[in-house]
């Protein structure tokens, strides 16, 4: 089986699931991933892929003209697995925006998480591209901010994001799960899943609640996956 093969079914899985989910099986195993605020700026669908990361900062005064922020990610962006992972956005400025959806869209780009902000989301929306982050403004990025690097280890909502990782989207909000613990990550999501079903169906059968989410019910999730 090659990694691509892999990495597809992983993504398969991964789709099955839902961020409140996957943050539980990170909690079971201690790890980061899960963010706060970084959310549908548009009712878009959820949003399942691999990261690749830009890492934005303030536009110093005398830096010059540059490239616009992103561009040139998404123009050697490969493949239909990627989901742009955005770093350093400053309050109330612009990191994306109509034109670069368009391009993003074009190279089969699945989604943008910003850990900032977005105008002309209207234009997003309309040719159905997902966009998440903190809000929407107007102002634009030109002159305020640059790109500083892309494909290394970025920081987003305070979760150390690596090129790569595992992205999941949805309306509650935005989770990332480090690419080399995906198959465990996966595997307690996916048991948790199950459990939490069962709850669903036994409360819905007339059990108690509290008998339904006592803890043990949550903890024979562990237990499970080490016999």
């Amino acid at each position: 089986m090659t990694t691509a093969n892999t990495d597809a079914q992983r993504l398969s899985r991964l789709v099955e699931l839902d961020t409140n989910t996957v943050s539980d099986a990170l909690d079971f195993l201690e790890l980061p991933g899960a963010t706060l605020g970084l959310r549908p700026l548009w009712q878009c669908p959820k949003i399942v892929g691999r990261a690749s990361t830009i890492q934005l900062a303030p536009k110093q005064a005398d830096s010059g003209l540059t490239v616009h922020p992103i561009t040139s990610v998404i123009a050697q962006s490969v493949g239909d697995d990627r989901i742009l992972v955005i770093a350093g956005g400053i309050e109330g400025v612009s990191c994306w925006g109509d034109i670069v959806a368009n391009a993003a869209a074009m190279k089969h780009i699945r989604g943008t998480v910003i850990d900032g902000f977005s105008r002309d989301i209207e234009g997003s929306e309309q040719i159905g591209y997902p966009v998440y982050g903190r809000g929407v403004t107007m102002v634009s990025a030109r002159n305020r901010l640059v790109q500083t690097g892309s494909g290394e280890p970025v920081v987003v909502a305070g979760v150390r994001v690596a090129q790569d990782d595992f992205v999941i989207a949805d309306r509650c909000g935005s989770v990332f799960v480090p690419a080399a613990r995906i198959d465990e990550v996966l595997d307690i999501a996916q048991r948790t899943a199950a459990k939490q079903a069962g709850m669903v169906s036994r409360v819905r059968a007339g059990q108690s609640v509290a008998e339904a989410m006592h803890d043990r019910n949550f903890a024979a999730v562990m237990e499970e996956r080490q016999s």
